[in-house]
């Protein structure tokens, strides 16, 4: 026969403290709340102010240069011969006298995808050497899949 020692005493129920449980979910929902972001912001309806000034006339000069991807230069659709960068300012500056405005021309680069970098660089480098500040490149929207 085996003796129960328990036989006296009432079998106490486990319980689970809910405290620790609700101060946790409480900062939970503080950590959320802070590091929300807002949309109504977002969403404000603004109505932009209108102006009558007239459209500028007057349009920079746009000197497109292209590099192929055989580290052929051309400029503005005429190929030209790279000595140097200093060489490829002054074909720079010639266009820039040929389109009327040689103050402030636009640079357009349109550099084949397969084109040594160091082309991209020499153009660079001849427009400081020109004088010209305003660079853009051209690309094509969309990529090969």
């Amino acid at each position: 026969m085996a003796m129960d020692f328990r036989k006296g005493r009432m079998r106490e129920e486990p319980e689970i403290n809910l405290i620790p449980f609700i101060d946790v979910l409480l900062v939970i929902l503080i950590f959320l709340m802070v590091t929300t972001t807002y949309s109504r912001f977002t969403e404000l309806q603004i109505t932009l102010p209108t102006a009558e000034a007239e459209k500028s006339v007057k349009r920079p000069v746009e000197i497109n240069v292209g590099v192929d991807a055989q580290n052929r230069y051309a400029i503005n659709n005429a190929q030209v011969a790279y000595h140097d960068p200093a060489g490829l300012a002054e074909d720079l500056k010639k266009a820039a006298a040929e389109g009327g405005n040689q103050e402030d021309p636009v640079i357009i680069i349109n550099a084949d995808a397969a084109a040594a970098h160091q082309t991209v660089i020499n153009v660079l480098e001849a427009a400081r050497l020109a004088g010209f500040a305003k660079i853009t490149f051209a690309a094509q929207t969309g990529g090969k899949k």
